[in-house]
């Protein structure tokens, strides 16, 4: 795949931080594969120092803090630690569900090989908040605010709620085709293609603390991909 350059990525850019918009597909950091090109190597393409201070599954796009130096990284790692960056999500969903501020707190257990499972009993500790932010005859747009970081920790929770992200097989999800949302849509011979090629999870927007103790909220906006799905749902699903 052909990725933009690192510096078109960019939303903020100070001595200290940059907050770029990740791309779908591109990895955060090196997979254990290793090969591919990932975030961080063009990050550090484009400034020497630079380290990625969390991350996002391959498939999700949003919004990436990067440090350019290690205090900027410190500074950073302890506000995640100590969950003090407040963290906002949009994901599309199969089915209409009506979330008000629902709190999710199921434990997340990491079994390994990128695979999560709920366990009360194993599980570490995992709070997410869900509100329902348009309806759609066959679709959900949700904002997701997880207090803790698990892995695939949006994405399960959701699935334990039916209420699983569009086009996340793993979590139950079904791709959206048009053919399911337009009225009179004609297939052709050709096999119909999913509108988005992957699950629709976006990293909206992240406040946090800059290094001059000042809270800033910055924003990534959706990709192509997710835009398009969302504009094709409000003009033929409602």
């Amino acid at each position: 795949m052909k990725f933009p350059k690192f510096k078109d990525l960019i939303i903020f850019e100070d001595n200290d931080l940059i907050i770029v918009n990740k791309p779908p597909f591109l990895a955060s950091l090196d997979e254990r594969e290793g090969g591919d090109v990932n975030l961080l190597r063009l990050a550090k393409q484009y400034h020497a120092d630079a380290q990625i201070c969390h991350r996002l599954d391959k498939e999700t796009s949003g919004l990436i803090i990067v440090a350019k130096n290690p205090e900027a990284y410190r500074h950073i790692a302890m506000q995640f630690e100590h969950r003090k960056v407040k963290k906002v999500y949009h994901a599309i969903v199969d089915g209409t569900h009506i979330f008000e501020d629902l709190l999710i707190d199921l434990p997340i257990l990491n079994a390994g090989k990128g695979n999560v499972m709920i366990s009360r009993s194993e599980g570490k500790k995992a709070d997410t908040y869900f509100k329902s932010l348009k309806y759609f005859k066959h679709y959900t747009l949700i904002e997701a605010r997880p207090v803790t970081g698990r892995m695939h920790q949006i994405r399960i929770h959701l699935a334990t709620q039916r209420a699983s992200i569009t086009g996340d097989d793993m979590y139950g999800g079904k791709p959206a085709f048009l053919s399911k949302i337009k009225r009179g849509y004609r297939l052709t011979d050709e096999e119909e293609q999913p509108i988005m090629k992957r699950f629709a999870l976006h990293a909206k927007e992240s406040t946090f603390t800059m290094l001059n103790g000042e809270e800033r909220t910055f924003e990534a906006p959706y990709p192509k991909d997710f835009a398009v799905l969302l504009k094709l749902l409000e003009k033929n699903d409602v």
